[in-house]
């Protein structure tokens, strides 16, 4: 029975096992995407070595703690393309809307440049990034075109945009599927005029005519009003000629007299300046002069003063220095001749002066009576009023009164 219950718990864990392994580690690629598990060196055709292994189609296992399992899908991507004031050839801006289906590369080598470049990215991502890469593409086709040859053949531009990406949607990883061009137009309405071109080149032919017989005649008008105004003109040119002699004239006579007049004026204001730097030069003298009385001079007098004052108390300070000293010199050299009984000297020569200043700290007590017992080696009467004063001290019970009062009223009965 033990070997059986052992077989069958080897049998149940095989079998847990085998559906932990089916249900984490066994992956079922589809048709519309390619698995890659990342881990594992893996060398591919080119002969170059890559870190992951590819699965397109059918299942694998991943091996656990080593790999790491990722999805890419391969479906349809359509991307609406539109691209706005995008300068053509002949420097027209064009406006071109467009449709293109694009999907991740499923063959090699293109795939490995998908996995190195968008795994990990959501399809938004990668919508976005082929959107501007056409875009970008579209742009460049445009400045090679002009408008008409965009317009008229639409196939052909859109085949030569689809070479023109080709080779930057491969190095993403990416193939483009179809490209369609919608709509191509511009906001100078540049195209709609293309198909007016004939008619309007007879309109201009007219209009050509009727501006050349207006030109001429406009260009005779011209000519007659040009001799009339080149008349008019010389004319003009000799009466101002004579007025700028007339005003040279008079200009250079009354130079003179105008330079005699501004020299004088010079000169004047000259001379006032001079007076003036005179009079400031004597007030700034008086300036320093009143300064000199009203505040160096009362400043230095008091710096003397304060000097001499601070000299005498120095001295003063130093001569007490002096007499204290030579006090307390005295006052060791007598401490020393006394000897050993200096001190109890000292002292009884301070007794009377501390007294005096504990006397004085002292309030003033009225006495009302003082009783001096000896309450340890009297009689026994003197202990016995020790022991009836402590009572009255410290319970308030004056037994001598009481008594006196008893004996008063014993009397009275009596």
């Amino acid at each position: 029975m033990e070997i059986i219950a052992l077989l069958l718990g080897i049998f149940g864990l095989g079998t847990g096992a085998s559906f932990w392994v089916i249900r984490n580690l066994y992956y079922i690629c589809q048709p519309s995407e390619v698995l890659i598990f990342a881990g594992n060196r893996t060398q591919v055709e080119e002969g170059r070595t890559v870190g992951y292994r590819l699965v397109k189609g059918g299942s694998s296992i991943q091996m656990p703690l080593l790999e790491r399992a990722f999805r890419m899908e391969l479906t349809n991507m359509i991307i609406e393309l539109k691209v706005s004031n995008a300068y053509s050839k002949g420097g027209i801006p064009l406006t071109v809307e467009a449709v293109a289906n694009i999907k991740i590369a499923g063959e090699e080598p293109t795939i490995h440049n998908a996995i190195e470049r968008l795994l990990g990215k959501t399809r938004k991502d990668i919508e976005q990034l082929a959107k501007e890469t056409l875009e970008g593409n579209l742009r460049g086709v445009l400045a090679s075109l002009t408008p008409e040859q965009v317009n008229e053949d639409k196939i052909a531009f859109a085949r030569i945009l689809l070479e023109e990406a080709e080779d930057d949607l491969q190095k993403l990883g990416l193939v483009l599927d179809t490209l369609q061009i919608k709509n191509i137009f511009d906001e100078v309405r540049y195209l709609d005029s293309i198909g007016r071109k004939q008619q309007a080149e007879l309109l201009r032919d007219a209009r050509i005519a009727e501006a050349k017989a207006k030109a001429e005649s406009v260009i005779q008008a011209s000519e007659n009003n040009r001799i009339t105004a080149l008349r008019r003109i010389e004319r003009d040119l000799e009466v101002a000629k004579a007025e700028a002699e007339r005003r040279v004239r008079d200009a250079l006579t009354k130079r003179t007299a105008v330079v005699a007049e501004v020299e004088a004026v010079v000169g004047a204001e000259i001379a006032r300046v001079q007076a003036e730097i005179a009079v400031q030069t004597e007030r700034i003298k008086q300036v320093e002069k009143q300064l000199q009385a009203d505040v160096v001079a009362p400043a230095e007098a008091e710096s003397k003063r304060a000097i001499a004052k601070a000299k005498g108390d120095a001295a003063r300070i130093v001569e007490d220095g002096k007499a204290q000293a030579a006090g307390t010199q005295r006052l060791a050299e007598s401490w020393k001749a006394a000897g050993t009984s200096a001190r109890e000297i000292f002292l009884f020569q301070k007794l009377e002066l501390l007294l005096k200043m504990m006397a004085a700290g002292v309030p003033e007590v009225e006495v009302q009576n003082l009783t001096v017992i000896d309450a340890e080696n009297g009689s026994s009467v003197t202990k016995m009023a020790s022991f009836l004063e402590q009572l009255r001290q410290t319970t308030g019970v004056d037994v001598a009164k009481v008594a006196g009062s008893l004996g008063v009223g014993m009397r009275d009965e009596g």
